[in-house]
């Protein structure tokens, strides 16, 4: 422990950096994920014969090897293979995966009852989704964003090995070296950056949805 508590003092300049660009590469991608994968979940839910297609190229995508994504995107964007553009792509089509099947589950299990209540006052498409449908259905899309928020925390580790990786890097440091210390610390931190990210999310759902504590607590 005594070793593992110099190396972070002796490193904290290192270690900040890399906490950092872990930060950077894995809530950027989740944003821009979350941003494509509503309409897509819309879309799939408006239009019921684009629902199985949906799931079924989600479930490909989220199937693929990070790794061989990581490696492969340089030559399909034109970009250099230790660019962090790649990272951020990459884990951006991994959330787009997994989010668009979410967001059209959760406007699925909205009560039929309540959307045709919402017409009923004169609601139009737009505002009732944006009123009604989308904050009803946020408990399961934020669910899925929990859950692609802590896997791309995890998956930005994955790009150290290309040279780009944030907390990866003191993992490859690590062994390059033969030394434990900056492996803890990686894994501490990783582990400390999932845990937080996970309360900010469940934060956001309990200020945008109420009522769920109301239901709760009677």
């Amino acid at each position: 422990m005594n070793q593992v508590l110099e190396y972070a003092r002796n490193n904290s300049a290192t270690i900040l950096d890399a906490l950092g660009q872990h930060v950077v590469l894995a809530v950027l991608p989740l944003l821009l994920g979350v941003a494509v994968a509503l309409p897509l979940g819309y879309l799939g839910v408006r239009f019921g014969w684009l629902y199985h297609p949906l799931l079924n190229v989600s479930g490909l995508i989220y199937s693929i090897p990070s790794l061989a994504v990581f490696v492969a995107l340089p030559y399909v964007l034109g970009t250099k293979i230790l660019s962090p553009v790649n990272i951020v792509v990459a884990l951006a089509l991994y959330t787009v995966a997994l989010m668009a099947r979410t967001v059209a589950d959760g406007l699925r299990s909205v009560d039929p009852a309540l959307t045709e209540a919402a017409t009923a006052m004169g609601y139009q498409r737009t505002r009732r989704l944006l009123e009604v449908e989308l904050p009803l259905a946020a408990p399961v899309i934020l669910a899925g964003a929990r859950v692609a928020a802590v896997s791309n925390i995890s998956l930005v580790s994955v790009g150290a090995l290309l040279g780009v990786g944030g907390l990866g890097a003191l993992f490859t440091r690590g062994f390059q070296l033969d030394y434990t210390a900056p492996i803890i610390v990686g894994i501490v931190l990783s582990i400390a950056l999932a845990a937080v990210a996970d309360l900010l999310i469940v934060g956001f759902q309990r200020a945008v949805t109420p009522w769920t504590r109301a239901v709760k607590g009677a």
